[in-house]
């Protein structure tokens, strides 16, 4: 049982997608494998893919937030507002078989919606983690999510689970929730500086590295807390510079120069620290990863809910628009996703 968060702490990188893709493939891949995905992101665009993209998703959310408990990860903090300290509501009522509202999804993928409702939730839950009694009341509400994790490879019974979890780019309570949750972080970042102070506040909040002032205020907070009450951390797995653009097969100068700076910044990390990373006896060239940008082909996957390995060449007509996928760029596509999976 291991769990692998998407996350950056800056929007627009391409996470939500990343996890999409990951989690699909990998439960195609691995059939006797139960593949959890929970979406821990208010905005919850993975979770309107995974329930069958456009016109679908719309139906398909309305169902699931009108009934009582409402089946979201909105629905299961509710309900553990209501019992803050102790696990007893029934998990399965929140567990969503994505097949059945999907048919191109694997049937070993099982979805926790993500809800807007989740953004609303926030205070009371911030609130209730700061109680001044239990004296643990902090380490108590952040596990929440974790506990919801353990109690779905329990229902999995021998069957091997994974889990892939959506992040949303703030270091609000939920998204605390959700790094507790998880053994391992998988970091997308783009072409642009602010990725990289994207990575550099997730030193400064998981691990109270970087810049002084920013490190100084982190360690009042969410990393000294984690140490006080023995909460533990997840490691850092993989890099992911995401939708690269390729001249003549080979990634541009400006991709080049923001990756340069990135791995600098890990390289420092890593020369102090390997014990953030979760192969520390690799090179920090090991843990970064290229995928290019093919946007007509994610165009059609977020739109149709059609995992990427499903994705044939050729003409496709979206919203009365004709989309032309050619081979060699959807080939060279999902091959460099593939190589995401098997870090996996």
């Amino acid at each position: 049982m291991s769990s692998y968060a998407f996350w950056n702490n800056k929007g627009g990188v391409g996470k939500s997608f990343l996890c999409y893709v990951t989690a699909t493939e990998y439960a195609t891949q691995n059939p006797s494998t139960d593949v959890y995905v929970l979406d821990l992101c208010p905005q919850g665009n993975l979770s309107e893919v995974l329930l069958g993209g456009q016109g679908k998703s719309e139906k398909a959310l309305k169902k699931l937030f009108t009934q009582k408990p409402r089946c979201s990860i909105a629905g299961y903090i509710e309900e553990r507002l209501n019992s803050p300290f102790k696990m007893s509501t029934d998990i399965s009522q929140f567990i969503i078989d994505v097949k059945q509202y999907n048919n191109k999804i694997p049937s070993n993928l099982k979805l926790i919606c993500g809800d807007n409702l989740l953004e609303i939730l926030s205070e009371a839950v911030r609130q209730t983690s700061q109680l001044s009694m239990p004296q643990d009341a902090w380490k108590q509400v952040v596990s929440w999510v974790r506990e919801l994790r353990t109690k779905l490879s329990e229902l999995s019974g021998v069957r091997d689970s994974v889990f892939f979890i959506d992040c949303n780019p703030s270091f609000a309570i939920y998204t605390q929730l959700a790094i507790v949750s998880s053994d391992y972080i998988i970091i997308p970042f783009t072409a642009d500086d602010s990725s990289r102070r994207g990575i550099e506040n997730i030193m400064a909040l998981l691990y109270g590295e970087g810049d002084k002032t920013i490190s100084s205020y982190a360690k009042l907070l969410f990393f000294k807390k984690a140490r006080e009450f023995g909460v533990k951390i997840p490691k850092l797995h993989t890099f992911v510079s995401n939708r690269v653009t390729l001249y003549d097969g080979k990634p541009s100068k400006a991709f080049k120069a923001a990756e340069k700076s990135i791995k600098s910044l890990i390289e420092t990390v890593f020369s102090e620290h390997r014990s953030y990373f979760s192969y520390p006896k690799n090179g920090v060239g090991e843990m970064f990863i290229n995928i290019p940008d093919y946007h007509g082909a994610c165009i059609v996957s977020t739109l149709t809910g059609t995992p990427i390995s499903k994705i044939k060449p050729g003409p496709h007509v979206i919203n009365e628009e004709r989309i032309q996928l050619n081979k060699g760029p959807l080939d060279n596509y999902k091959n460099s996703l593939e190589e995401l999976v098997k870090r996996i």
